[in-house]
């Protein structure tokens, strides 16, 4: 290391800062820039605006009490400015870095709800974070994160209430999902969950509501206040779960969409008909179905995990048998989005942890506590959510044009053979 190096190391070190702390005066740096950035966009707006006398109406006016924000690099000290407006018209600076009695950055916000729902009370969610934030982790107490949770209800009724009437879906990943929560009002109340995807061929969420185990009435309620707010039609298909009460009210409200039943839900369901020596077999001749390049060979498929199971165990086969075809249903959408459309992961992947964890929280959550919490949970995940496979393929399904074994067709023939000819 050359002396000047070395030097400006020793500089930057504070003669011996640790790493972390060196990192929370980086962080501080940059988020002050950005604060500081924030109010020269404010004040060259207001450049030209004058007093009677001449003067700048909009003038710097010092700084708020400086105040820590709970950073995932510990908590961090800043400073923001203040303007003072002399035409009396209140113009203010409020940073969108950092609003207004905001004290944790929006990272450590979004795993509140993932320790809730993991079963860990309001009292106790500070030493939760503090496992993963050490003793910085202050500021969470319960008062605190009792304001956060009835802000996450807002949020979502807010986001429920929006207007729909530009909104369109090619396809929905449908499901219920029972967290184990228990309501104020009862122990079966379950999240009811439907994300779409639009026409550029990214995901969005679509609805966040909740029911009474799934029961046609809930889901009916659900689907008739998407179409009150502007819905104009369903998707082209909605992939679920073998839960009645969905597809019954898919049918009265958006008849027109077809169904996919979800692979993942329908092979638990056989091999749970089945005993464990026979499942890793079985598993193995489910997947030959739903792996099969036509629809052709998914029948035969089909027919032969039929003929090996039907005569031992009729209730397996029986169970797979009454929903053949919306199980293969996917072979007439473009075989892009088939790894997409065989099961209802969109929706499984997000809510995984909550679904398979066996305890409860302390105490009843009230229904705005249980939605809000569900909102910021998948709210979090849409910023991870990436476009499905082949987006471009949806412009051929909006135009109309069917699709035949993952293939576009007209007239019978793959639209590739009748360009060519």
């Amino acid at each position: 290391m050359s002396k000047d190096t070395e030097k400006a190391v020793v500089g930057l070190s504070g003669a011996g800062l640790g790493l972390d702390e060196l990192v929370r005066q980086g962080a501080r740096q940059v988020i002050q820039q950005a604060i500081e950035a924030e109010l020269a966009e404010l004040m060259e707006r207001f450049a030209n605006v004058k007093t009677l006398h001449g003067q700048r109406a909009v003038v710097r006016n010092g700084y708020l009490p400086e105040r820590e924000v709970l950073t995932a690099a510990g908590p961090i000290a800043v400073k923001v400015p203040k303007v003072r407006d002399r035409s009396g018209s209140g113009v203010k600076f409020n940073s969108t870095i950092v609003p207004p009695y905001v004290r944790k950055s929006p990272r450590v916000s979004a795993a509140l709800p993932w320790l809730y729902l993991k079963g860990i009370s309001t009292g106790d969610m500070g030493e939760a974070l503090s496992v993963l934030l050490g003793d910085d982790a202050k500021g969470l107490s319960a008062n605190v994160v009792s304001r956060l949770k009835a802000q996450w209800a807002d949020e979502h009724v807010a986001w429920s209430r929006r207007n729909l009437s530009e909104s369109h879906h090619v396809y929905w990943w449908v499901d219920g999902i029972h967290t184990g929560l228990r309501s104020e009002n009862s122990d079966g109340q379950c999240l009811l969950v439907i994300i779409g995807v639009k026409p550029d061929g990214s995901k969005e969420r679509v609805a966040i509501g909740d029911g009474y185990r799934e029961t046609k009435a809930s889901w009916l309620e659900l689907l008739l206040d998407l179409k009150k707010r502007g819905l104009q039609a369903g998707p082209r298909l909605a992939v679920g779960d073998g839960a009645m009460g969905f597809w019954a009210a898919l049918e009265e409200v958006f008849p027109a969409t077809r169904g996919q039943r979800c692979w993942f839900h329908k092979m638990g369901n056989v091999l749970n008909a089945l005993p464990k020596s026979q499942q890793a077999r079985a598993k193995a001749d489910m997947q030959s179905i739903w792996m099969a390049a036509t629809r052709t060979d998914a029948y035969a498929a089909f027919d032969r995990f039929l003929s090996i199971y039907a005569a031992k165990y009729p209730k397996a086969t029986e169970t797979l048998k009454k929903d053949r075809d919306s199980l293969l249903a996917f072979y007439e959408f473009p075989a892009e989005h088939w790894q997409h459309l065989r099961t209802t992961n969109a929706i499984e992947s997000t809510f995984a942890t909550v679904r398979h964890r066996t305890t409860r929280t302390r105490n009843c959550v009230s229904r705005p506590t249980f939605l809000g919490l569900a909102f910021k949970l998948i709210e979090e995940a849409e910023k991870t959510w990436r476009r499905i496979n082949g987006p471009e393929k949806i412009k051929l399904l909006l135009e109309g044009i069917a699709f035949k074994d993952g293939e576009p067709v007209q007239d019978d023939r793959p639209v590739q053979q009748k360009l060519a000819a």
